[in-house]
């Protein structure tokens, strides 16, 4: 049985990005363990909850959910921003880092989009129209 929020690519990709944050965060100095380990990892874990969450109330609050979600996105890269500025996680990994969070943060918003501006399927469409021929 899978739940219908577990279809969203947003949903999926905020779980990869988990895996690699808690990855990321496992080579971080042990004095770091409870600060910026534990605020990483929590804010990543964030990004998924809140989609998850969101998915089960009405559109409105999905639409707020999605927010909430962005918001942690956001508290990833300065997360990340710090853990490379403090040098524990090479360039790759930082970019790397900074690759997903865009991905995540363009997923969240188009979903935010379709809910705010839904496609009404059963109106045709005069954008699709065939080119004439010359």
């Amino acid at each position: 049985m899978q739940f219908n929020f577990e279809k969203l690519i947003a949903y999926q990709k905020s779980l990869d990005f988990v895996d690699f944050a808690y990855d990321t965060t496992e080579k971080f100095p042990k004095a770091e363990q409870f600060s910026l380990t534990d605020q990483f990892r929590r804010a990543a874990v964030s990004i998924s909850l809140n989609i998850g969450e969101g998915s089960s109330g009405t559109k409105k609050e999905f639409m707020n959910f999605l927010r909430i979600s962005n918001r942690s996105v956001r508290e990833c890269v300065v997360c990340t921003t710090i853990a490379y500025r403090r040098k524990y996680i090479s360039d790759e990994i930082h970019e790397k880092s900074r690759k997903m969070l865009v991905e995540i943060a363009k997923l969240n918003s188009g979903l935010l989009n379709s809910l705010k501006n839904p496609v009404d399927l059963r109106k045709p469409s005069t954008n699709h129209q065939l080119p004439t021929p010359n």
